[in-house]
Parts: C-alpha cells; sequence; structure tokens
C-alpha cells in the first residue's frame, strides 16, 4: 500500500506529517511511502533527508496521491487535494472538525475515511497518539519564548552594580498541557509566576511547579473533573472577572490558554482588565485561532494597545516551533497507524467497536458515522 505525505497548503503551517525516522518505520511496516517535494523543508527536513529514508520524492501532490490508499496530513486536506484523492482513501490527521462544518459531509460526499485524531477519547491507549498534547505544549513554551522576546525587561532578578532588575511577574490563564509547560518554562527563565484555571485538580499541578495557585473555589468549579473545562455559568464568570481584573493589573506578562473544546475560547481578559495594565506589559494570546481569551486581541496579529499593551495573538502556535512540532505529530500519526496496522492484510484494519476509533473516525464509506456530525433525522 502507498502512504502519501504533502507539503501542506495552508497559510503559515510550517510543520509535516512526516521525518525521516517515521518514514523507515512505516516502509517497515510493509508501506510505500510518497512524499511531495519541499513538503519538509519549513521543518528542517530535506527532500534528500526523506529520500535516504527511504521515501519516493515525487513532484506534486498528484504524483504523490496517484495509487495512494493512506494521506498523512497536519491540517485536513482542502478542495482541491481532496479532488486528487481516489475513494477509500484513508486520510490521519487533525481535522480540526467542529470548526469546519462543511468538512465532514464533504470528505463523505468525496468517499474519503477520515481519522480526526483531535477526537481521540482521553485514554491511556491514546496517550502516544495524542497529538492535542504533543503540539499544546510546544505552544506552552514557544509562548513564554515569544513573551520573553518581547518583554522590554527581563525574566530573572538581576542584581547589578547600578542597581537591581526585579523579576518579571507571569499570569498564565489555563492549566491544562500548553499551561503547565508554560509555567514549567517561564519559572525557568527565573519568574515570578501564577496560574488559574476551573478545574480544581489544576490547583496541585500549579503549585507543583513553583508557582502561586489564583482561583476561584465553589462548588461549581468543584464539577469541573474533565481534563477539558467546560462551560461555566453567568455567575462564577462574574466571580472570576473581579479576580482576575486584580491579577492581570499587577502582573508583567499574562498567558491565555484556555479553551473549551469544540467551542469559542472564552473571553477572559476584557477590555477594562488590559487597559489596566501598565505599559509595557504583554499578553500573549494562544487560544487566538478560536476567537481569543483576550477581549482586545486581533486574530494573526501583534498590536500594541493606546496603553502601551503588546498583545501576540498568532495564529498555529505550533507550527512557530516547526522542527520539533513535527517530529512529534510525525510520531502520533506512526503509532496510530501501528496500533490499527494488520501484518496479515497490510492495511490498517479500523475496528468500529474500539474506543479509539469510535472516537476518532468522521467518515467511512461515503457515510458520516461520527454521532457528533451525523446530520439530525
Amino acid at each position: 500500500m502507498r502512504l502519501a505525505v504533502l507539503k501542506e497548503r495552508r497559510s503559515g503551517e510550517a510543520r509535516v506529517a512526516a521525518t525521516p525516522d517515521t518514514v523507515k518505520k512505516l516502509i517497515g511496516l510493509g508501506l510505500k511511502v510518497a512524499v511531495e517535494t519541499g513538503a519538509g523543508v519549513a521543518a528542517a527536513i530535506s527532500d534528500q533527508d526523506f529520500a535516504v529514508a527511504g521515501a519516493e520524492i515525487v513532484s506534486d501532490a498528484s504524483a504523490a496521491l496517484d495509487g495512494a490508499g493512506i494521506l498523512f496530513a497536519v491540517q485536513a486536506p482542502d478542495e482541491a487535494v481532496r479532488a486528487l484523492m481516489a475513494p477509500g482513501t484513508l486520510v490521519v490527521g487533525t481535522m480540526n472538525a467542529a470548526a469546519d462544518p462543511a468538512l465532514v459531509p464533504a470528505l463523505a460526499a468525496g468517499r474519503i475515511d477520515a481519522v480526526g485524531l483531535e477526537m481521540l477519547p482521553r485514554i491511556t491507549r491514546a496517550q502516544s497518539m495524542d497529538v492535542l498534547s504533543s503540539q499544546a505544549n510546544l505552544a506552552g513554551y514557544r509562548a513564554v519564548i515569544e513573551a520573553a522576546g518581547a518583554f522590554p525587561r527581563g525574566f530573572p532578578m538581576m542584581m547589578t552594580a547600578a542597581g537591581t532588575v526585579p523579576p518579571a511577574r507571569v499570569f498564565v490563564i489555563g492549566a491544562g498541557v500548553a499551561g503547565l509547560q508554560a509555567i514549567a518554562t517561564a519559572r525557568r527563565l527565573g519568574g515570578i509566576v501564577s496560574g488559574t484555571d476551573v478545574r480544581p485538580a489544576a490547583k496541585e499541578e500549579i503549585r507543583s511547579l513553583g508557582a502561586t495557585y489564583i482561583g476561584v473555589d465553589d462548588e461549581e468549579s468543584a464539577k469541573q473533573t474533565g481534563p477539558y473545562a467546560g462551560q461555566m455559568s453567568e455567575e462564577f464568570r462574574q466571580k472570576q472577572a473581579e479576580l482576575m481584573t486584580a491579577t492581570v493589573a499587577k502582573n508583567d506578562i499574562v498567558i491565555c490558554t484556555a479553551l473549551v473544546q469544540g467551542r469559542k475560547a472564552p473571553v477572559i481578559v476584557t477590555s477594562e482588565m488590559v487597559a489596566a495594565m501598565k505599559s509595557g506589559s504583554i499578553i500573549i494570546d494562544l487560544a487566538a485561532d478560536s476567537g481569543g481569551n483576550c477581549a482586545e486581541t486581533v486574530p494573526g496579529e501583534t498590536i500594541t494597545t493606546p496603553n502601551g499593551v503588546t498583545i501576540i495573538g498568532h495564529r498555529n502556535w505550533p507550527s512557530r516551533i516547526a522542527v520539533a512540532a513535527s517530529q512529534l505529530y510525525a510520531r502520533n500519526l506512526l503509532t496510530f497507524l501501528t496500533t490499527f496496522w494488520d501484518k496479515d492484510a497490510q492495511a490498517p484494519k479500523l475496528t468500529e467497536t474500539d474506543d479509539l476509533i469510535k472516537g476518532a473516525l468522521l467518515t467511512r464509506a461515503g457515510e458520516i458515522v461520527h454521532p457528533n456530525f451525523k446530520p439530525a433525522a
């Protein structure tokens, strides 16, 4: 069976869905791997690197997909790429289907079997193929690095003969994978770090990294027991806003990482909070792709407010650390395929009764099979 890896089409996407290391392992399964020329250049992987690993380097997407039964992708294939895919082709990647209502019906109409790895259930078996965690971890690190680059002072306390420079005060909103990595990185750089999350379990995780926990503890927050935060009531959001107003104003750097799976990001840092921050302060919004946690964020742009606060709202944060992100993402895809590889048939075997397949399989044989996307009866 032939597996294709294409150069990503979406603007600003620097990652690639395979590396020379994973290509070797895919070939070891019995696959023939075709890589579109230039697919890995933005992630520091040359065509020669892929060729040495055993991949066939082809001139364009059409040549890569010719006869391919599987497509590994970072982003969901666009309409032009889907038109080149034969019926029955299996595409594995981050489909982001919740953000694009037209995608799943289009995949079904093209008789493309699609697996959205972002839909995998949060169970132990899925950890090694969890693309959300692998990419969020790197995004949290990159957020702090970019904050340090934009901050006009410095992270650690610096004592010199001319005087002392105080450490940066960093506040991280959201203590999921990205938030915890941001906390750890900011601590390593010498900042005074605090963090918040609506989930009580995050309190000890924040403290275990040497940061101060700041949060609203009430009956509603106690019910937040899952890996992702759920929607909160208006009353809770009001309590949170009062606490955030005081906390944001006294911090130099605010890093926003709060996301609600499949929904618009909650606005936590209001315009009034931004207006109360000191000139030279930095807001990093990792939730910009979903609308942003900061009311003043402009997705895809870096702006400076009238009172001197820089707000960085880059899209696709993992792509800003493309080499490491590609390495981890490619391993996630390899692990998924290896887990469901039928050695005798030399093909993937996606059993729909398997919990992982039930969670991630979107379409099969021209039908929408994921319950979240099936049209209403």
